[in-house]
């Protein structure tokens, strides 16, 4: 489908809140809107073992000129990414989170081609798709890269662009090494897929409705199960899933995957399902492991994420192995700045490229590694590290009365607090217990990874520890900052790997737990900055379940139940005293340079 000429003034951003006066130069040389679009739709191109992809490519419409070229891949339809819509905000009811390719009308005048592709088997591609970032699917992106190159209208120098799908596949992409790859900016950094479906080890359901609806597939796939495995021995393994499994039986869209035989009903739910602990099957479709193998300068972008299944743009900035330029840049809260098509990094896309592929000394490189949006003083700064080396870490303890304190308890064997899960077959209350600091009197920075220190018992093998942070201001709704989650049976912690703050966990095997012990269960969370105003609280919840309120009438529940749920009834008790000090630990900035700041453009 062809897309409407959009004149160049439609689609500026007026406001370029990242870009900084001290750094931002040679902006004369930025590439102008200047061309016309001319398309090229559903070209076909062989991959390396035959099949062909269908591709639309849409260039600048002048003769006898070679241009770099961006290339947009994720599974979600190409024809889809380049119909003219307005961008929408994600309350609007016509929102369609899968348009997330950019906005090419913004690009191609300024002298990019815009690829977008169907992968195999999607929309008018041949061939079977290979399941969500799967390792021919990232073979196929080189193929891509290096065709594209090769083509009378591409200089030969190919960049990638997109947001969530269309980032979290650049890491993968560049670990493959296309020559002609120069470099990448991901919109969305995920390094561990595992963690992705099942953060802390905990599936999450949500999963369920976005692999069964988003993705256009033009015939039935099957999963890489029953790829992998004679017929009679996928059989086994179905059957035993569900049946070890007491919150799997509990969940019917479960079983009608795990019951469904041939096994084709919901293919890639069925592989999350068969791999519930970590290995082999997700570290072919995460990027940490092969950070090494990326040689090309990489823009990590991200947002502060209230949960965890994004991962973090930290990682593979903070990793030595990935040796190359590379920054950070973290925008504000998502939901509430989210619009698609995404415009709100074009001029920061531009910035990237032209510097990389045009040789245009935009000042980018100038500038510190780190860009961070600080929340509560909605301001850009910039960092040079992470964590930042002036961070003053502060255990919060949990007290009596639920009370979040500084100053750890000095009794022992004081009476803990007590929790009762019971299952959503009985009721959906979610019970909770919170823990709260006292107003601050002064504006306090949280900017850093931050961790809770549990010391718990319960009376189950295993059961699901999820903790809530929140801003709780002096009048209105407190807002959710980010949730942790763990899996009791995923407590192991990997001691050479992990820190205080960041704890990683082994989450290839399963340890039940014992009953009645105490225990440490040390919860992760994605990194935060934000300044609490004089007035305002921290809260710390702990809860059971962390679904969303739905109406009683919505047929499709499990959009909305986040983490598999516990079937059973589980009696928690969680302990706080001088023997078991469960603390908050909380990245505290006491100072920031006044230099850091972003010095806005005039």
């Amino acid at each position: 489908m062809a897309i409407r000429e959009i004149p160049p003034e439609e689609i500026e951003l007026k406001i370029r809140p990242y870009w900084d006066a001290r750094y931002t130069k040679n902006l004369d040389k930025l590439s102008k809107p200047q061309y016309k679009i001319k398309e090229d739709l559903d070209i076909y191109l062989p991959t390396r073992d035959g099949t062909k992809i269908c591709t639309d490519v849409f260039r600048p419409d002048v003769k006898g000129k070679k241009f770099p070229a961006l290339i947009a891949w994720a599974p979600y339809g190409k024809s889809l990414e380049s119909i003219r819509i307005p961008p929408l905000k994600a309350d609007c009811a016509m929102f369609d989170h899968a348009v997330e390719a950019g906005e090419l009308e913004y690009f191609v005048p300024r002298g990019y081609v815009y690829v977008i592709p169907d992968p195999r088997g999607i929309g008018k591609s041949e061939g079977e798709w290979d399941g969500f970032l799967g390792p021919k699917e990232q073979e196929d992106i080189y193929d891509l890269i290096e065709w594209v190159a090769q083509q009378p209208w591409c200089d030969g120098q190919v960049g990638m662009i997109g947001l969530s799908y269309f980032g979290i596949v650049q890491l993968l992409a560049a670990a493959q090494q296309p020559p002609h790859l120069k470099a990448i900016m991901p919109i969305s950094v995920n390094d561990n897929a595992y963690f992705f479906f099942s953060p802390g080890g905990i599936l999450q359901t949500y999963w369920y409705q976005y692999l069964l609806s988003f993705f256009p597939l033009n015939q039935q796939c099957r999963s890489y199960a029953e790829r992998e495995n004679p017929p009679e021995e996928l059989k086994r393994k179905m059957k035993e899933r569900w049946e070890n499994d007491p919150d799997i039986q509990a969940m019917p869209y479960f079983l009608r995957v795990l019951t469904t035989w041939p096994p084709r009903f919901h293919p890639f739910l069925l592989d999350i399902l068969l791999h519930p602990l970590d290995g082999d099957f997700w570290a072919a479709r995460s990027s940490r492991a092969n950070w090494h193998k990326i040689k090309v300068p990489a823009y990590l972008t991200s947002h502060w994420d209230v949960g965890q299944r994004l991962g973090t743009a930290f990682f593979p900035f903070m990793d030595s192995s990935m040796d190359v330029p590379k920054k950070v840049m973290m925008w504000g809260e998502y939901w509430s700045t989210l619009e698609l098509p995404f415009r709100y990094y074009n001029d920061e896309y531009l910035r990237w490229y032209d510097y990389w592929v045009k040789g245009v000394d935009t000042g980018i490189m100038d500038e510190p590694p780190i860009k961070i949006f600080v929340r509560g003083v909605n301001k850009y700064r910039f960092e040079n590290e992470w964590p930042l080396a002036r961070t003053k870490w502060t255990k919060f303890y949990l007290r009596r009365a639920g009370r979040l304190l500084t100053e750890p308890e000095e009794k022992v064997d004081i009476i803990p607090d007590s929790m009762v899960h019971v299952p959503p077959m009985i009721s959906n209350e979610i019970p909770s217990i919170r823990y709260t600091t006292t107003p601050f009197s002064a504006p306090f920075e949280v900017t850093g990874p931050i961790a809770l220190h549990l010391y718990a018992s319960i009376d189950a093998e295993d059961a699901n520890f999820i903790a809530k942070l929140y801003d709780v201001p002096p009048v209105g709704e407190k807002q959710l900052l980010t949730a942790g989650y763990l899996k009791a049976s995923h407590r192991t912690l990997i001691p050479q790997k992990s820190k205080p703050w960041l704890p990683v966990h082994d989450h290839t095997k399963e340890v039940p737990v014992k009953p009645g012990e105490i225990n440490e269960y040390v919860i992760e969370f994605r990194e935060q900055s934000i300044v609490f105003q004089p007035g305002h609280k921290i809260e710390l919840e702990l809860v059971t379940m962390d679904y969303h309120p739905y109406h009683k009438a919505t047929w499709l529940k499990i959009d909305w139940i986040g983490p598999v749920p516990n079937a059973k009834e589980i009696h928690y008790k969680f302990y706080r005293d001088a023997k078991y000090q469960s603390h908050l630990l909380l990245p505290v900035i006491p100072e920031t340079d006044p230099k850091l700041w972003l010095q806005p453009l005039s």
